[in-house]
Parts: structure tokens; C-alpha cells; sequence
């Protein structure tokens, strides 16, 4: 049984797959409170304005920062902020570091795209 996610504001489908949907107990550093977040998305739906700021930001325990840069997922047919991109997917090295030493502190990691659940309308088909 597939889902249809739209737009809240205009009602239009956003073409989102459910089979790139993470489970809802997936761990991620800037957390995942009211949100559904997915590994892939159809980019022509969507509008992406990047963001940064500098300020303090606390996401979660272990996710806050003085400059936060993500970047805004808006609705390609009425410019409604539907959700971010964060850079906090899983790793996309499984490699044991420079010289075997382990990982570094910048891990490259997939990006997730982090839609809140208030911005969009899901029905079951």
C-alpha cells in the first residue's frame, strides 16, 4: 500500500516514494521529532534555497553549532517551506580513515531530506 504526500497549502502531489522513506525510529544527529525523512526525492517538484545562518542552534543533545547551513525545501507550485536537507544520512565511505587510523571528524554522509509532518497531507492509495 503506497502513499501520496502532498502540499498542505496548494494540494499538489510533492511525488515522494515510500520506498526511500526511513523507518521512524532511524537515528539521526539533528534528530527527527515531526518529521518524515527520505533518501531520495523527485527535484522537480520542489524549490531549494540555501540557508546560512549564524547563530546558536540546538537541534538535539548532541546536534547544536554557532552556523547552521542546510538548505530549505520549498513547494515548486506555491513556494510553501516544506522541509530541509540535512547532510546527516548515512555514511557514504566505509573506509577505515587517512592512513587506517580511523575516521575523520568530517564524515561525507548522504544528504536527508527532512520533510515536517504539518507541511504535508499523506493518504494511503
Amino acid at each position: 500500500m503506497a502513499s501520496i504526500y502532498s502540499c498542505t497549502e496548494c494540494d499538489s502531489n510533492l511525488n515522494l516514494n515510500s520506498s526511500y522513506a526511513y523507518p521512524p525510529d532511524f537515528y539521526f544527529e539533528a534528530g527527527n521529532k515531526d518529521s518524515v525523512s527520505f533518501s531520495a526525492i523527485d527535484t522537480t517538484k520542489f524549490k531549494f534555497q540555501k540557508e546560512d545562518k549564524i547563530r546558536p542552534f540546538f537541534e538535539t543533545l548532541n546536534y547544536w553549532g554557532i552556523q547552521r547551513k542546510r538548505t530549505k525545501i520549498m513547494c515548486n507550485s506555491c513556494g510553501h517551506l516544506v522541509g530541509y536537507v540535512y547532510d546527516d544520512g548515512p555514511p557514504l565511505t566505509n573506509t577505515t580513515g587517512q592512513f587506517h587510523m580511523g575516521p575523520s571528524q568530517v564524515i561525507p554522509r548522504a544528504p536527508r531530506y527532512r520533510f515536517k509532518t504539518k507541511s504535508l497531507r499523506i493518504t494511503s492509495s
